[in-house]
């Protein structure tokens, strides 16, 4: 398949117990044309190895190489999966000679097949180009079943990301394409924005937020002392939707704890408040699929930033199988 690579092998090492102690004991490397259709609990790691979006919002590249980082940082950690939950690492989507869109679409039919396959998808980027292709992908799937059903699209970042496209698509276009979409379907655009920084996002991203009713937090409030009154957003915001995709971007933290990222900044939010949240998302069983976005190896310091996504990943993926 164009855009596609299969899973690599030697990605997963770490640590041998012969007793699946450890993530890269329990994976199976599945290329997308020999996955099954999932009996149980399944989930499936689908990296997104692309930075173009990145360049053209003339952020730093590098990004490409993230799944792979990521994968590599998960495969050593501690594996506390039931027996009967499957792990799969199902390769990546590739941007070939710059064709983000056509990586997004591939995407899109990738993250479809994976939830027809009853698949849990977890995508690693990449730029947050990803999201485009990522809800697509959801939307496709949803539009399958007897009754419509909305998605709320909540994002960890400390940016909007709702540029608009009059130029060309980026990493900094993606909920703006969204939205333009859903109004032209008659659709709702269900979008919830934590952790917004007034130093990342100019004038005219609030107004556009605020035209087009975007509920967010900003920085300064989303910090542990004020996670009761994060909650109740986020429980009144899953209430009103069928499903939830999540999408973290990495650039959202601290560079304390995420200095491998396309714009990093010491401003940004911390780890904790970022789970507990997730906590709470998970808990009202509506989370439909999730990613990770701006992973970058280049600018990562002792692999920090790739530890603390596949950290994330970790949580997520043991909290889906109820371990």
């Amino acid at each position: 398949m164009k855009h596609y690579k299969a899973p690599i092998k030697d990605i997963w090492t770490g640590r041998v117990s012969n007793k699946w102690l450890y993530l890269h004991e329990k994976v199976h490397c599945t290329p997308l044309e020999e996955l099954p259709e999932a009996q149980k609990k399944s989930i499936a790691l689908l990296g997104y190895a692309c930075d173009e979006g990145v360049s053209r919002n003339q952020g730093r590249p590098g990004a490409v190489n993230g799944p792979d980082a990521i994968k590599s940082s998960f495969a050593k950690m501690p594996n506390h999966l039931p027996g009967q939950v499957l792990l799969h690492d199902v390769g990546n989507i590739t941007c070939d000679n710059g064709d983000m869109e056509a990586a997004q679409e591939t995407l899109s039919d990738t993250v479809l097949t994976l939830l027809q396959k009853k698949q849990f998808p977890i995508v690693l980027g990449g730029g947050h180009d990803v999201a485009y292709g990522h809800y697509h992908g959801i939307e496709r799937y949803l539009d399958t079943k007897k009754e419509a059903q909305t998605i709320g699209i909540i994002n960890f970042d400390a940016h909007f990301d709702l540029r608009k496209n009059t130029e060309q698509n980026n990493s900094g276009t993606p909920f703006y394409q969204i939205a333009m979409e859903c109004q032209e379907e008659h659709i709702d655009f269900n979008y919830l924005c934590l952790g917004i920084r007034k130093d990342a996002n100019d004038r005219v991203l609030f107004q556009t937020a605020r035209d087009l009713d975007v509920t967010y937090v900003m920085s300064d409030t989303f910090q542990a002392p004020f996670l009761e009154e994060i909650n109740t957003w986020i429980h009144a915001f899953v209430k009103n939707v069928d499903h939830v995709y999540v999408t973290i971007d990495l650039d959202g933290f601290s560079s304390a704890y995420a200095p491998g990222v396309s714009a990093p900044s010491p401003m940004g939010f911390t780890p904790y408040i970022v789970l507990e949240c997730l906590k709470t998302i998970m808990g009202s069983g509506k989370l439909i699929s999730l990613d990770i976005a701006e992973m970058n190896p280049k600018y990562d310091i002792d692999g920090q930033t790739a530890k603390l996504a596949a950290s994330l990943v970790h949580h997520v993926a043991h909290s889906i199988a109820g371990s």
